[in-house]
Order: structure tokens, then sequence, then C-alpha cells
């Protein structure tokens, strides 16, 4: 995959998909965080290859904002921790931890991704505040991404592990889940208001990962027949 990359996820397709025959889907590393989707090459040798079709950039910071394991760079890396795609296999949703941003791409060509729409929540060094509560900077960022099935729901959690949370966010991560509408038609992610448990709902834990009732886009990665 490269040298210094961190493969942090790789999501299947669901058959039957619409990309072409031999592409397995896409995986993310970190910390530079180009996506590439393997592409099974010989079907007889087992033999796969990569390629690159998305790269999201680190941003430029100030050492007086960054925890002690970023200043030497100078910059917040994205750290995909995680990528959701959509049981029709056509929008993978990608989070970057790190810059507190969460991206949908639209990867009805596989090979040539579009992006559609993005949410910035929390980061490193951006600390983006949610709506329902502009003023109020928030640690964390959009970590493990759950789809509803029909595409119409995203949740997000803000916790990686003890160890990295503490890493990159040493001031601690206050735990958060989200909630955000997305367009499975044409595209668009709206954080939704209503949906925003925090403080006194979660305080002393870690928010790390959800699933939805009656399933949702992960459970059937690996739950299908």
């Amino acid at each position: 995959m490269g040298r210094d990359l961190l493969v942090a996820v790789v999501r299947p397709t669901l058959p039957p998909a619409p990309f072409p025959a031999g592409v397995r889907g896409p995986g993310a590393c970190s910390p530079s965080a180009p996506i590439r989707p393997p592409r099974h090459r010989d079907p007889a040798g087992g033999d796969f290859t990569v390629r690159e079709v998305i790269a999201i950039p680190a941003e430029p910071a100030g050492p007086g904002g960054l925890p002690p394991a970023l200043r030497p760079f100078g910059a917040v890396p994205p750290l995909v921790t995680d990528i959701n795609l959509s049981v029709d296999d056509r929008w993978p949703y990608v989070s970057a931890w790190g810059t507190g941003e969460l991206l949908q791409y639209d990867v009805g060509d596989p090979f040539h991704p579009r992006r559609t729409a993005s949410a910035r929540l929390g980061g490193i060094t951006a600390r983006a505040p949610h709506p329902s509560a502009p003023q109020t900077p928030r640690s964390g960022g959009p970590q493990l991404v759950e789809l509803s099935r029909d595409g119409r729901r995203v949740y997000l959690t803000n916790s990686l592990y003890g160890s990295g949370d503490d890493q990159f966010y040493p001031d601690g991560v206050e735990p958060w889940p989200i909630g955000l509408d997305a367009g499975p038609a044409a595209g668009g992610l709206t954080v939704d208001r209503r949906f925003f448990p925090h403080g006194a709902h979660f305080r002393g834990r870690r928010v790390h990962q959800t699933h939805l009732r009656g399933g949702d886009a992960s459970s059937d990665s690996y739950c299908y027949r």
C-alpha cells in the first residue's frame, strides 16, 4: 500500500454491485489518507492491485494548537478512521477524525469519485461546534460512521480509543454521538439539530460505536446472503 501508511479500514461491496467486475471496494490509509479501491486482477491467481482515487490533504496549523505528537509536522492530518459504504454501493462516507470532517462521495464511477458533501464537527485544532450549540467548541471528531439501510440517516461517534484520544486530543474528548440527514438520490449532508446527546448523558464515557435497530449498512456488509 505504500510506506508510512496505516491501513485503517476496508469496506466490501455488496453483490450485485455497480462496480466493474473484479473491483472489491474502497479502503483507506492514514495519515495521508489516500482512498483506494482494491482491484482483483487475476481471479485464478488471487493477486490484488490498488489505485489511489481520493487524497485528503493535511491542514496546516501553528504549533500552539497542535498536540506534541504533531508539532514537528506543523499540520493536522485527516486521520481517516472509518469508511461506510451505502447498501447500493454508491455513497461512501469518510471520517476524517483529525481534521473533524465527514465527507460524502459519489462512486457511481469508482475510479473517478466525486465529492458531493461534507460536514465539520470537532477536529484537533478546528473544534467546530454543533449547530445546536454554535458557541461551544467540540473535541474529538467524526470517527465511526453508521448509515441506515435506506441511506437517509447517518450517525457518528467521536472517540477512537483511550490511547488515540489521549495522544491527539490531550485535553480530553467530550463524548457525543450525532445524527445527520443524507441525500441518497443526489447527495448532500445536513446535521440534525435535534439529535445531539452529550454532557451528562455520557459523562465519564467514550462514545465509540453504534448500530441501528433492524440493520444498517455495516451489518448488511457482513450478513449478506
